[in-house]
């Protein structure tokens, strides 16, 4: 009689903590991904770290279409921040196949989250290698000085080498 109760326990206490996870964060992110029908070709789902770190937030790249783009995981990833941009995360995760690639301030994917409906989407992906960390917490990409023009095509390679280490090298 004694484990039922402690098996009960466990049980509803597992329970508890993928309704809560599923409803803070993996339904909103959900939802915002699919009010565009253009995110179709990407499986990328949003889940608290281990489920139950309500500091982390992972953002987890499970599929890519042969037919989508950069863009296309770019902007799945936006309508994500956008989606909770009213939740407060120290942390952010990119991770693929549940495999951490990059982390990011949780300020930042706010920040990604409250300009999403008006800062210019090219602006946002040139500038946001330079905002990433690898796992281990060091500077994933440097930053660019000199001529515009310059420094726009040294982030905008940052932006392809961040993709090709976020998932495309794995596939």
């Amino acid at each position: 009689m004694k484990y039922r109760r402690i098996v009960f326990g466990l049980t509803f206490a597992i329970a508890a903590v993928a309704v809560v996870n599923f409803f803070y964060v993996t339904w909103p992110a959900y939802a915002a991904k699919a009010g565009d029908p253009r995110n179709k070709d990407v499986a990328m789902v949003a889940h608290l770290r281990w489920g139950i770190d309500p500091t982390t937030v992972v953002i987890d790249l499970w599929n890519v279409s042969s037919t989508a783009s950069m863009a296309d995981v770019d902007r799945a990833m936006l309508d994500i921040a956008a989606a909770l941009k009213d939740r407060s995360f120290t942390t952010v995760q990119l991770a693929y196949r549940g495999i951490t690639k990059f982390q990011m301030s949780g300020s930042y994917f706010h920040q990604l989250g409250d300009e999403r409906d008006w800062q210019n989407p090219l602006y946002t992906i040139r500038t946001m290698p330079s905002n990433l960390l690898d796992p281990n917490g060091i500077s994933a990409f440097g930053t660019w000085t000199g001529g515009l023009l310059g420094v726009m095509g040294k982030q905008m390679e940052d932006h392809e080498n961040m993709h090709r280490k976020w998932y495309l090298d794995a596939m």
